[in-house]
């Protein structure tokens, strides 16, 4: 994993402005213009990401293929698929050069894509497009909320990530309940979960670019940024879907 301890006190920074002389300077207003730059690159990766997870779901479920493969092995090979891809960028990030961690993040976007394509088959398009420009709303807000607030979400973000594994062993509980009940409580508290996750993401993201600006590290940094925020947008619009989408 990344040293996110390391300050880096005398490195130049990322975004530093050059004065008239053609020299770098520290000041505050260069700092901010690289780290603008910095989260742009983020969100640029992100959303790239998520139109292109969008478009191979659509695509898939459209061809009739997403049909074919549920209740097949092939299916649970597609939806651990994504998983194994966040794991592989996780623990190689060091290893690894910049370009081959882009590569993993457009591969693990189209494998998570046709993951998604299930949802086509058991909403309607509607529902899910109006799910979809909810949940873009929330999270510029939410995201946007983060990147300003001066209060720290750090003790808020270990509070999240416990919420986090209780929902997931509640999930797996509900595999054998099928419980109406303990779904909708699970979709209500996983929106309030990513919801703020969000938000303490964009936050962290801040802090860890004034570690990494002007190393060799800070483009790994964007696609991992990239990669949080996307499995937090994606999160928040399955769980919202589960309780408001129309199901056919």
């Amino acid at each position: 994993m990344a040293n996110w301890n390391d300050p880096q006190p005398t490195r130049t920074g990322f975004g530093a402005s050059p004065n008239v002389n053609g020299e770098v300077t520290g000041g505050r207003a260069g700092i901010d213009v690289g780290l603008r730059r910095h989260m742009l690159s983020i969100y640029n990766y992100m959303a790239s990401g998520v139109l292109l997870s969008g478009v191979v779901a659509l695509l898939f479920a459209r061809s009739g293929m997403a049909a074919q493969v549920m209740g097949t092995p092939l299916f649970w090979l597609i939806a651990l698929a994504p998983l194994g891809f966040v794991l592989a960028i996780n623990f190689g990030i060091n290893r690894m050069q910049t370009g081959t961690i882009q590569m993993l993040f457009w591969a693990f976007c189209t494998v998570m894509g046709l993951s998604l394509s299930t949802i086509f088959l058991v909403y309607t398009g509607a529902s899910i497009a109006t799910t979809f420009f909810a949940t873009a709303g929330a999270f510029a807000g939410l995201s946007l909320f983060g990147y300003t607030t001066k209060k720290d979400l750090s003790a808020m973000g270990s509070f999240l990530i416990m919420g986090l594994f209780g929902i997931l062993i509640a999930m797996v509980i509900n595999i054998f309940l099928r419980s109406s009940g303990l779904q909708m409580a699970i979709s209500i508290l996983g929106v309030l979960i990513f919801a703020g996750l969000t938000a303490w993401d964009t936050q962290k993201l801040k802090s860890i670019y004034y570690q990494v600006a002007g190393t060799d590290f800070a483009g790994k940094a964007v696609v991992l940024g990239a990669l949080s925020l996307y499995l937090d947008f994606i999160n928040l619009f399955q769980f919202l879907l589960s309780f408001m989408g129309d199901r056919r």
